[in-house]
């Protein structure tokens, strides 16, 4: 139980407490005999506490206590007043209440003790009104009930019988609690209407009470409905929340392995093609013993690695291929097939279809790395004489193919290293398709179709 429902029970008891007191200490100062100490000084200090009573009661009702009757007069030209006579009910000319009971009911003061004792479980029953229902809609019909057999013994407990409105609306689950306010209601009421009149006004309360509690009961349904869309919007969205928490970690996660895959192409695309072409100049130095010929490869072995370097560096800073920078891809295909062959000493058929358009970075970006990383698998691997390079532009597709007519190999068997697999993932990631040929001893062919994005502004 939170500090602010303890607050809350502890207000309502003494909330039904404090009315019930009030009730029951004006049902017995108007029920006092008028003579004796010190019954005139607390009538004297009631003040018009009686008149209210008597007109509350409605006409027909006295109050005596074994002496002179307290009754409420009237009289022509004057204020009204209180008399006491000896014991009959007397009135001014002008207001004659008719005969009526002698004095309140006189076995009040036990049903207001059965009130009290009633009114304790309050404090138990507040913080459990959500689990046992039953019990707590049943403790407050047997309490209405008290408080209409005490408001029929004397119009004072009317103020203890008020005691409904709030406990209404903090006990009874909310499609109940119009019904009970108008309960309450119809005890305060029918205890002020005078006997002839009651008939009138149940019907009148009826008319009245019965739309009132359907409505009630059709306003709180809508509005648990509505609690309970609330609560499972709020579900829904803290399982969303979750969701998107564990979808962010997987695309980090993801993007963390994409930047490493991209560097590790990058690498192999450059620095590792250009090693494997240094250290093939550097052997063939070796191997020569002329020094017009060995100063021609250890100058071309000085250019790779300082290429090398230079797109080690671009790659690190995630920039575009370095002949891609300058111009456009069919002119720095024509440069990479010419430095290629130069470097592998095979001859180079290039041929380009088409008419060439400027194509998006990715794109051009992509075909230049799946042509450079099959010349370089077929200066490494195939032992080819022959080797051919086709870049076709439909309207649609980009088109490049390499072929070659040395060793060849089995695609189905598993390969080593990051060449064929890198090509792959660079073509998928742009939408296209790489497709790979080879048999033992017949060459190998790589084709590679790319749509043709067209870029978006001019190149510099």
């Amino acid at each position: 139980m939170s500090w602010l429902d303890g607050r809350e029970r502890g207000a309502f008891l003494c909330l039904a407490y404090g009315l019930l007191g009030i009730s029951s200490a004006a049902a017995a100062l108007a029920d006092a005999p008028s003579a004796g100490a010190p019954w005139p000084l607390l009538h004297w200090l009631a003040g018009p506490l009686p008149a209210w009573l008597a007109e509350t009661a409605g006409p027909g009702w006295a109050a005596t206590g074994g002496g002179p009757v307290a009754v409420w007069t009237a009289t022509d030209g004057g204020p009204a007043a209180w008399t006491a006579t000896a014991g009959s009910w007397s009135g001014g000319p002008a207001a004659d209440f008719g005969p009526g009971p002698a004095s309140f009911a006189p076995w009040w003061p036990a049903v207001a003790l059965a009130a009290a004792v009633w009114v304790a479980p309050i404090g138990w029953l507040h913080p459990r009104r959500d689990t046992r229902r039953a019990l707590v809609v049943g403790h407050f019909l047997v309490l209405i009930a008290l408080a209409a057999a005490l408001t029929a013994a004397s119009p004072a407990f009317i103020i203890f019988a008020s005691i409904g409105y709030p406990l209404a609306s903090a006990l009874l689950p909310a499609r109940l609690t119009m019904a009970g306010v108008t309960l309450t209601a119809i005890v305060i009421v029918t205890a002020q209407a005078g006997p002839g009149a009651r008939g009138t006004l149940l019907t009148v309360i009826a008319g009245v009470a019965l739309p009132l509690v359907l409505a009630g009961w059709y306003v709180s349904g809508e509005h648990d409905r509505r609690r309970r869309l609330v609560e499972r919007l709020r579900a829904a969205m803290a399982e969303n929340a979750s969701l998107n928490a564990r979808l962010l970690d997987q695309a980090r996660r993801a993007g963390v392995l994409d930047e490493r895959h991209r560097v590790a192409g990058e690498i192999h695309d450059t620095v590792a093609q250009d090693l494997v072409a240094l250290i093939g100049q550097l052997n063939a130095a070796d191997r020569t013993s002329r020094a017009e010929s060995r100063r021609r490869h250890l100058d071309q072995a000085a250019e790779l690695a300082r290429r090398s370097l230079s797109e080690a560096r671009r790659s690190v800073r995630a920039l575009r291929p370095e002949p891609l920078e300058t111009s456009r891809l069919p002119e720095a295909i024509i440069d990479l097939a010419e430095s290629w062959a130069r470097s592998a000493g095979v001859d180079l058929t290039l041929e380009i279809t088409g008419t060439p358009v400027a194509l998006a970075a990715p794109i051009e970006d992509t075909l230049f790395r799946v042509a450079q990383e099959a010349l370089a698998n077929v200066a490494k691997h195939a032992r080819a004489t022959r080797t051919g390079l086709t870049l076709s532009y439909t309207d649609e597709t980009v088109l490049l193919d390499i072929r070659d007519d040395g060793s060849g190999f089995a695609p189905q068997k598993p390969a080593d290293g990051f060449g064929l697999d890198g090509m792959r993932q660079r073509v998928r990631a742009v939408g296209g398709t790489l497709h790979l040929e080879s048999t033992p001893g017949q060459g190998t062919a790589v084709a590679a179709a790319i749509p043709a994005i067209p870029a978006e502004d001019d190149h510099p």
